[in-house]
């Protein structure tokens, strides 16, 4: 008995390890993004598209390595699963009203609840599995790194108190504004991609008008995010903190 606990330990040790170096190399892995497609412009890469696919698409895997490796339990999955299918329910339901969607709100609800990683996770999975109504496509990854940065900044202001005071009542306030700024990093990096990848020449004319011809979509995304949150947020993490707290299912 204790021969084969040692040696289950000790076949454990590698997938620990693993897990530790890939989540200290979240915020690297998140930041790589932005920085290829800042080296596409500078350096004017013409098959900047595929480059910064690539780049998107390792991120996404190593995300996800990094979620596998720590070995979950079903009732760790489960909240994170069932954040992402309802996201995704309501992108499909809520379809008619081009860009008012609750993806937003959710990822953000997600990493306030279950930690950064999980925010990260329920915006990625909610793009991607949308997408097989909405249509699979090189944009998928896209819309999977963009919610799922969402999710995960919304972690870190729930972990630095920003959304509730220290008597556990929500500020917001700060939910007011937070949610479309937040909405506002997935909008800026669909739009980097769309320029970057597809204006040719690049120019401070071409990109006025790829960002004007969004900005009424960005905008009703934005009034979206705040609406579901003042909706959602209070009822949606007094039901999951109980959870939360029962099964310690936060991230660490």
């Amino acid at each position: 008995m204790c021969t084969t606990g040692h040696n289950k330990q000790r076949t454990d040790e590698p997938a620990r390890a693993v897990s530790r170096v890939l989540r200290a190399l979240e915020v690297p892995l998140l930041v790589a993004v932005p920085l290829t497609m800042g080296a596409m412009v500078l350096f004017d890469i013409d098959q900047a598209a595929l480059v910064m696919l690539a780049v998107v698409v390792l991120v996404l895997a190593l995300f996800f390595a990094g979620f596998d490796a720590e070995r979950p339990a079903l009732r760790q999955i489960m909240p994170t699963v069932v954040l992402a299918a309802l996201a995704a329910a309501g992108r499909i339901v809520f379809a008619p009203v081009p860009d008012f969607k609750p993806v937003c709100a959710i990822a953000i609800i997600a990493g306030a609840t279950l930690g950064r990683r999980s925010g990260f996770m329920v915006g990625a999975l909610a793009a991607f599995t949308s997408n097989f109504f909405f249509g699979q496509g090189m944009w998928t990854p896209w819309q999977m790194y963009a919610w799922g940065l969402v999710g995960y900044l919304g972690g870190v202001l729930a972990d630095a108190g920003a959304f509730t005071r220290r008597d556990g009542s929500p500020r917001r306030a700060v939910l007011v504004v937070a949610g479309p700024c937040l909405t506002m990093v997935y909008a800026a990096v669909i739009n980097a991609y769309d320029v970057i990848g597809f204006v040719r020449p690049i120019t401070v004319a071409g990109v006025a008008v790829r960002v004007a011809a969004a900005l009424p979509f960005d905008l009703m995304h934005a009034c979206a995010t705040v609406l579901f949150l003042c909706l959602l947020y209070v009822p949606w993490t007094h039901r999951i903190a109980r959870i939360v707290r029962k099964y310690d299912l936060r991230d660490r």
